[in-house]
């Protein structure tokens, strides 16, 4: 994926010694005891993971965020205190190859319990971009699988990359399950005093995110078009489980510039396959969706990539906007 405003490895280290010292003097966990209250100090990269661990976690863990909401995760600047206290933490769950500020402190946090969540799943690419934009999901079959064989235990290896991958993973709710299991199965290791009350949170989860694909699949099963606009490319997976084409704007960059050859193609695009809607999301802006929109004549609507959770958000968690996100899927593609 195209990555934006990549912060040099020796500004995070430096920002890291910097974040240690301040917060040596005053830090009194322990990564092998936890939280003076008993519970287990949780650090999530953003939402996605945030969800996973407390969902998962439930009572014996304290989860925070490095990601506040309404932050674009992408564009995130972690701070010298936030670097620090990524070693205090007994368990960082985060995602590589979102947030590269994220991944180059957790490099720099050795912390023992460490989650890379892209490591518990296969990543896909999806579509091939060129100038800078992404040309959808046209040949789903095609997708490279990209199996990770890394030991979600291993927090000392950061060296695996997933050169291409698409990593909006948490947007398929199989492979969300997947994570899921994963995650369980990690904290019964980082906790193992807790580890029923863990697998009994994670197969409850699970059987949610199964409920939900059943919806997905039931409620896009028969519909008029299988062809959705989006100007933030991120619903590749969900597109291929599916059987739907993500026709991507701009790439799975939220805020990249569309060429003027990609606005052409998806003028075709849209006249072909009798697209109705051009999505956009809540935390990044409107205007390319609703310039395209109102040039076809096209109706413009909300398909949230669930990068954090706001006052905006058509939900108050992860399950109930994914339920939103298929009502406005069914809406625009004519589901009978």
């Amino acid at each position: 994926m195209n990555v934006r405003r990549l912060i040099p490895a020796t500004a995070v280290a430096g920002a890291a010694v910097l974040g240690l010292t301040t917060l040596s003097a005053c830090s009194s966990s322990d990564a092998a005891d936890g939280r003076s209250d008993g519970t287990l100090d949780v650090v999530a990269s953003f939402y996605p993971m945030q969800f996973l661990a407390e969902e998962i976690g439930g009572s014996h863990v304290s989860v925070t965020s490095l990601t506040k909401p309404g932050v674009e995760p992408h564009d995130l600047e972690l701070s010298p205190k936030q670097i620090g206290s990524l070693s205090d933490a007994d368990y960082i769950l985060y995602l590589k190859g979102i947030q590269p500020a994220v991944d180059d402190a957790v490099g720099q946090a050795g912390v023992k319990n460490t989650v890379d969540a892209a490591s518990l799943t296969t990543l896909e690419d999806h579509g091939t971009e060129v100038d800078g934009h992404d040309h959808g999901d046209e040949h789903a079959d095609d997708h490279d699988h990209e199996a990770d064989d890394h030991d979600a235990e291993d927090g000392d290896d950061h060296g695996h990359e997933h050169v291409g991958a698409d990593p909006h993973i948490w947007l398929d709710p199989v492979k969300y399950a997947e994570v899921a299991k994963g995650v369980g199965s990690s904290l019964e290791k980082a906790d193992p005093d807790h580890a029923a009350d863990y697998r009994e949170n994670t197969a409850k989860l699970v059987d949610e995110l199964n409920a939900l694909d059943t919806a997905y699949k039931t409620g896009l099963k028969d519909t008029a078009t299988k062809t959705f606009i989006t100007t933030h490319s991120a619903f590749g997976y969900l597109a291929e489980r599916y059987g739907l084409t993500q026709e991507g704007i701009a790439g799975i960059d939220p805020e990249a510039e569309p060429s003027p050859a990609r606005i052409s193609e998806i003028h075709q695009v849209a006249e072909k396959n009798k697209a109705t809607t051009v999505f956009f999301e809540t935390l990044a802006s409107d205007k390319t969706a609703s310039t395209l929109a109102k040039d076809l004549g096209l109706k413009t609507d909300v398909l949230d990539p669930l990068e954090g959770i706001t006052d905006k958000s058509k939900g108050a968690d992860y399950l109930e906007v994914m339920k939103s996100n298929l009502a406005a899927l069914q809406k625009a593609l004519g589901a009978k």
